[in-house]
């Protein structure tokens, strides 16, 4: 793991099991959901740690267990040196400023009802970190709608009135107006089109490079990860199944399911496309809520032996940085 004058988010045996109530009243608990089942890692100061995996592994729920904008069942979330998961809701606010999250939909987080200069000058209203007046306000959104390639005579519009792209350097501009430390971007390219993608990209890559911003990438495309993350984390299931820097994850992987994540990954040399081994697999992702006995990837794996739905593999160090829980490693 990271030293710890280096740390600035470390996440242990994180767990979020969603409950499933059954009967006339939903009184009675029938069992639940592990969306979060036991996963650690940590993020370094000005670093992009990558979370990846298909969709339903349990990424998103993740990233906002971290926020503690759902409450962990079990674990530690320690921010600067402070276990979140032991914190009320006033100081978790108090350190809101600090941790701020871009979401996927960037038209679902945007309120339709407010101009786009309410949306990014409300973080800076509701938290009261600096006292300004109206005209010291307007021009803080100004200088953050700049900040992101926006054009600050927009302020007075509302968000159904800018394009995808758009909308999302303002949820980006939303998030930066508390100057926080540490952002969670969760899939913040997936709803766009292909010729934004690379704009916001680049985007993050500059305000990181500018304010020392650490990033937790929650995505699905793998080029993308592997184009902007320092580390990456494979998740399945609500575990992780390998974690290593995004050279040796992407040479070298060591779990059966990060290679055929990374085997579906096109590769843009024709030759080289054909040469390549794809790995597909087979079945269904198993419910969260019926995980599968020992390895939960063991379903699905094309090397899966006995031992595989016996036991749960170990989540060990294999070399300086990598990770990974598979018996056949």
């Amino acid at each position: 793991m990271l030293p710890e004058n280096n740390l600035l988010v470390k996440v242990e045996n994180l767990k979020i099991h969603f409950p499933i109530h059954r009967g006339v009243i939903f009184s009675r608990h029938a069992g639940a959901v592990k969306a979060v089942d036991g996963i650690t890692f940590d993020v370094a100061k000005n670093e992009t740690f990558g979370l990846v995996g298909e969709s339903g592994c349990g990424k998103s729920t993740t990233g906002r267990g971290i926020l503690q904008l759902i409450r962990p069942t079990a674990g530690k979330v320690t921010f600067e040196g402070e276990d979140l998961t032991r914190l009320n809701r006033e100081a978790i606010r108090r350190l809101r400023p600090k941790m701020q999250m871009i979401f996927q939909d960037s038209y679902a987080s945007l309120n339709p009802r407010h101009s786009v200069g309410k949306i990014i000058g409300d973080p800076l209203v509701i938290h009261g970190v600096t006292k300004m007046n109206s005209a010291e306000l307007k021009e803080r959104v100004g200088e953050l709608m700049s900040l992101v390639g926006l054009n600050p005579s927009f302020a007075s519009r509302f968000p159904h009135e800018f394009s995808g792209g758009q909308r999302q350097r303002i949820g980006v501009a939303r998030a930066l107006a508390l100057n926080p430390k540490f952002i969670v971007c969760d899939e913040p390219i997936s709803a766009l089109d292909v010729s934004i993608q690379a704009q916001i990209v680049n985007l993050l890559q500059d305000l990181q490079a500018q304010f020392g911003l650490s990033y937790l990438l929650i995505a699905h495309d793998l080029n993308m990860v592997r184009y902007v993350s320092n580390r990456v984390a494979v998740m399945y299931l609500g575990k992780i199944m390998e974690m290593a820097d995004r050279k040796t994850l992407f040479i070298n992987p060591l779990h059966p399911y990060t290679k055929s994540l990374i085997s579906a990954v096109p590769v843009p040399n024709p030759h080289l496309e054909r040469k390549r081994e794809r790995i597909i697999l087979t079945g269904e992702v198993p419910s969260p809520a019926n995980p599968p006995s020992g390895c939960v990837f063991h379903t699905r794996c094309p090397l899966a032996v006995a031992r595989c739905s016996a036991e749960i593999p170990e989540y060990r160090q294999m070399e300086a940085g990598t990770f990974v829980a598979c018996h056949l490693v």
